[in-house]
């Protein structure tokens, strides 16, 4: 998939293309439908398939105190837009110059005279332009004088015993699930578990003296930390072949301040299930949460620490589906 960072570094005449635009933070399943209708039409027609997105989100330009919590950066959110089948992605820079286009200037200069759009394909919902003044009304209106169709696509809804409302696929309704710790439920808005990413840097140490060696991630990582509290997850750690048995190992992740030991600062620590071999240290590994198991609490001494942790990880072993090692 072909990156380009502005407008200058798409190839002059490029095109025919299908063309989509949005911010795609977590490449949510409604996201993917979009995505997947494009990739399919652009297939079809002998097109390119292009997605057009927006660093940084455009609320933190323009209303910063009401910037939301990203669910991926931007390195992460291009690897899933790749793995849908796009050909390209324009990463435009928000910048308030940018948000004073009006939606025809935004068409001229980006779908037509840039990527050459013989095809927009965007949710219903979709905004853009000055004051998010155009609409899929608009874009059908430019694509008549422009010569491009709009495909627009119904909002994909949730439907089952635990959201009967069918309340839409969306990036806030992630957000919400997974500030709240409901990681389970924002899996399936997202359709693959929320996951946070960063570099392994030393800790105190004190997992290992425990007999639970952790992996803790630099405060720099990027990605939505759920709630305090305990989680079954994955580490996810870079492929080095084909059948790399270290690639994606299972983990009891622990997110909190460690109260039992007076801590504050907010940590992600994630211990590999019987594996104490481990060198992490300074390499870039994601962690992927599956379940949240409890809350952060204050233990009254290390042995009821330790017992409770043993609990966890049985438990991390049931929700993971991992065999206890035989001796």
């Amino acid at each position: 998939m072909q990156r380009w960072n502005d407008l200058d570094a798409v190839p002059a005449g490029y095109g025919p293309s299908a063309v989509t635009i949005g911010n795609f933070d977590g490449v949510h399943r409604g996201h993917q439908a979009v995505l997947g209708r494009l990739a399919a039409d652009a297939r079809r027609r002998g097109e390119s398939a292009v997605a057009i997105t927006f660093d940084p989100h455009p609320v933190a330009v323009l209303y910063p105190e009401r910037a939301p919590a990203q669910l991926t950066g931007l390195d992460e959110r291009l690897r899933m837009l790749a793995a849908t089948g796009l050909d390209a992605v324009l990463v435009m820079e928000f910048t308030r110059e940018l948000a004073l286009w009006e939606p025809e200037e935004f068409v001229r200069r980006v779908l037509v005279e840039a990527l050459g759009a013989r095809l927009v394909v965007v949710g219903r919902d979709t905004r853009f332009g000055r004051g998010n003044s155009g609409d899929v009304d608009t874009l059908r209106a430019l694509g008549a004088r422009y010569g491009f169709e709009v495909d627009a696509i119904d909002d994909l809804r949730g439907a089952d015993e635990a959201h009967p409302s069918g309340r839409r696929w969306s990036s806030t309704w992630a957000r919400e699930l997974v500030v709240a710790g409901d990681v389970g439920t924002a899996a399936q808005v997202l359709g693959r578990p929320p996951r946070v990413e960063g570099v392994v840097v030393e800790g105190d140490h004190r997992g290992r003296g425990l007999g639970y060696p952790t992996a803790n991630l630099s405060q720099e990582a990027t990605g939505l930390v759920p709630a305090d509290g305990v989680y079954a997850g994955w580490l996810v750690r870079p492929q080095r072949s084909e059948a790399d048995p270290d690639h994606r190992l299972p983990a009891a992740v622990s997110i909190g301040t460690n109260p039992t030991f007076d801590g504050t600062q907010r940590r992600v620590e994630a211990y590999v299930l019987d594996r104490d071999d481990l060198d992490l240290y300074g390499e870039r590994v994601a962690v992927e949460f599956v379940r949240r198991l409890r809350p952060t609490v204050r233990f009254d001494g290390v042995d009821a620490l330790l017992t409770q942790m043993a609990a966890d990880v049985e438990e991390c072993r049931s929700v993971l589906q991992v065999a206890t090692p035989t001796a």
